[in-house]
């Protein structure tokens, strides 16, 4: 059996970094915490869980503090969480099923990466992100601000799963980073330029952020991925500004990058329901439902895979009268959201509309 060190970094995080702490301490052998310059309980909650406690000067550095936490690991693998993190019970034991049963010549492991949730705790976003690595492959962490680890080797996909609980977090915190870097004149690699203009969107800096998606698309060197996510922002920009000639177009420019994801989909249908172009909308609503999710390191938005195409193709054939498909596909959105007072709302209209 492999031996795991948990490496983090920390800093005020006295609200979660007891139950982030609680949820993996009985799973890993040994636990290293950096911390930042915390000025509240952190650490104080820490000590309860471990003696492994090294400071760091904050240098605005992402990167920097997690490559010097990941120096203080002392076994076989180094597993990183952030502290609003946690493994929910049933993801304890897959971890300690693949701790058990991991074949050492694994370099690194990925694990789903939960970010949202709905009422019913269906998981609603997601991706994937090494997060188990072998620590004598000294692998590295790149970027100031949202960092990745760059591996390599012989790499496996986990059914584990990391659950992101937020209570709150410094908003302004990377956008701060990254007009430092930009005030320097720090030249951004693409992954900057695509970050950069993320946190311009979420701080509502619309033409800016415009700007840095059409910067990062001209280098021609980002992640396919990103690129795709790139065009949607982009559609997401120009919705927002009311230009929906060009929301459409950066719609359509995903397929420039592979085959339509569910959430180009998605887009694409709305827009033609938009139009009243009921037909078209429900050939590409199902095409969101037969071009399935892959397993990949990208952006998953699951509501464009699961229930929503099944809740705007009961809409599309309640408006041209197949009143018994909009009850079925209702009846599929159902599955997904039971509690939804959309769905159970077109429950009662449907099964009215079949029973008269």
């Amino acid at each position: 059996m492999i031996t795991i060190s948990l490496c983090m970094i920390v800093k005020n995080e006295e609200a979660v970094i007891g139950r982030c702490l609680e949820s993996v301490s009985k799973i890993v052998d040994e636990i290293n915490i950096v911390d930042t310059g915390s000025t509240d309980r952190t650490k104080e909650i820490v000590a309860e869980y471990t003696e492994r406690i090294f400071d760091f000067k904050w240098i605005e550095d992402f990167a920097a503090a997690r490559n010097f936490a990941f120096q203080q690991a002392t076994t076989d693998y180094i597993l990183w969480l952030d502290a609003d993190d946690i493994f929910l019970e049933q993801d304890q034991k897959a971890f300690l099923k693949l701790k058990n049963t991991l074949d050492s010549n694994i370099d690194a492991v990925s694990m789903n990466y939960n970010l949202a949730f709905d009422r019913e705790n269906n998981v609603t976003s997601s991706l994937r992100r090494y997060r188990l690595v072998k620590r004598k492959k000294d692998f590295k962490w790149i970027g100031a601000v949202h960092e990745y680890l760059e591996v390599y080797g012989n790499l496996y996909e986990s059914d584990v799963a990391v659950s992101h609980m937020p209570l709150s977090h410094d908003a302004e915190r990377n956008l701060r980073i990254y007009e430092n870097l930009a005030s320097l004149g720090k030249e951004f690699s693409p992954r900057d330029l695509f970050y950069y203009a993320n946190e311009l969107v979420d701080h509502g800096k619309i033409e800016k952020a415009i700007e840095y998606y059409l910067r990062f698309l001209k280098t021609k060197q980002g992640w396919v991925e990103d690129n795709i996510r790139a065009c949607n922002k982009l559609a997401d920009c120009y919705n927002h500004l009311g230009l929906k000639e060009q929301e459409l177009s950066w719609v359509l420019c995903t397929l420039a990058y592979g085959p339509p994801r569910p959430e180009t989909c998605c887009r694409l249908a709305f827009s033609f329901l938009q139009k009243d172009e009921i037909s078209t909308a429900i050939y590409w609503y199902k095409k969101a439902l037969e071009n399935k999710e892959e397993k990949s390191l990208s952006f998953q938005n699951h509501s464009c895979a699961t229930w929503l195409p099944h809740l705007q193709l009961a809409v599309c054939y309640d408006k041209i009268g197949q009143h018994q498909l909009a009850f079925q596909h209702n009846e599929e959105a159902l599955k997904y959201r039971p509690q939804d007072s959309r769905m159970l709302s077109n429950k009662k209209y449907f099964e009215k509309i079949l029973n008269s």
